[in-house]
């Protein structure tokens, strides 16, 4: 079985998040810390992150996972633009500190005219040093922080599992074996879609070709979404489930896949609070068909 969720507003607090999950249907979520667009983010009472850890044990959900600004990019060409991301970066995983056992899911940027290689340096360095801040600063961080597979898009950097293996490697290479069991990734339906893995009609050999590059270990999350454009068109842009050029069949085999099993789940569809209930029935389904 997996657990299955979609983006919840933090606006009313931590506490409200899971409830409003809740009444979707769902058993995990994911929200951003900050305006997605970058800024400051809103302080929180810790006693409202305790009453959000209180109902996600009380309401067996599982692993939240927790999204970066959109705007963070820590292989960004500007100097500021790199420093303003990884301040950015840490504060959130400061903040996920009490929430520990979770997730902490970013895009590894895009290296804007640099070249990959130096990007991929970038987002490693970027990477090891905030951790190391982190728990310099509050101990052991306790999250697993992980990198989103990509449509590969203009300069984005994640749109081959070979670069996000090697973001990994030249991570702990830089800032010690440890950080190893710190890092991970997460696998978005449309985007590998998009960058040209061919999960409709070859999904086990796309998660064979995941497995032997970076391997399954790693792989803790799902991001479920259609895509409206066809495989390898390399453009991210996201459907309802069931009504893209991947499909419900596709995806329903994506859900059920043995290798995923136990994983989170979110819905990042273009949809409200009613679509995101009717497509959490509809992956519920999916799981006991």
């Amino acid at each position: 079985m997996i657990c299955i969720g979609n983006h919840v507003s933090v606006s009313k607090g931590y506490l409200a998040m899971g409830r409003h999950e809740s009444m979707l249907g769902g058993n995990t979520f994911a929200f951003f810390p900050r305006n997605p667009r970058g800024g400051k983010p809103k302080a929180v009472p810790d006693d409202d992150i305790a009453a959000l850890r209180g109902y996600l044990e009380e309401n067996g959900f599982g692993r939240l996972v927790v999204h970066g600004a959109y705007t963070m990019n820590v292989c960004a060409a500007k100097e500021d633009i790199r420093a303003n991301s990884r301040e950015m970066l840490r504060d959130d995983l400061l903040k996920m500190q009490a929430l520990p056992g979770n997730y902490y899911n970013l895009h590894p940027g895009c290296h804007v005219g640099q070249g990959a290689e130096t990007g991929i340096r970038l987002i490693a360095e970027a990477l090891a040093a905030v951790i190391n801040e982190v728990e310099d600063s509050s101990g052991e961080l306790k999250n697993t922080v992980l990198l989103e597979t990509m449509a590969g898009k203009g300069s984005e950097i994640g749109g081959r599992f070979e670069q996000l293996k090697e973001i990994i490697d030249r991570t702990v290479s830089v800032g010690g074996d440890r950080l190893s069991k710190k890092l991970g990734v997460c696998l978005d339906t449309c985007h590998v879609w998009d960058g040209g893995y061919d999960i409709k009609n070859d999904l086990d050999g796309v998660l064979g070709e995941f497995d032997r590059i970076i391997g399954l270990d790693r792989l803790c999350a799902i991001h479920l979404n259609d895509s409206k454009n066809g495989l390898g068109s390399r453009k991210d842009r996201h459907e309802k489930l069931g009504e893209g050029m991947i499909g419900a069949e596709a995806l329903m085999s994506v859900v059920q896949h043995p290798l995923l099993q136990g994983l989170p789940f979110i819905l990042e569809t273009p949809n409200d609070d009613e679509g995101y209930a009717r497509e959490i029935k509809t992956v519920s389904d999916w799981m006991i068909a």
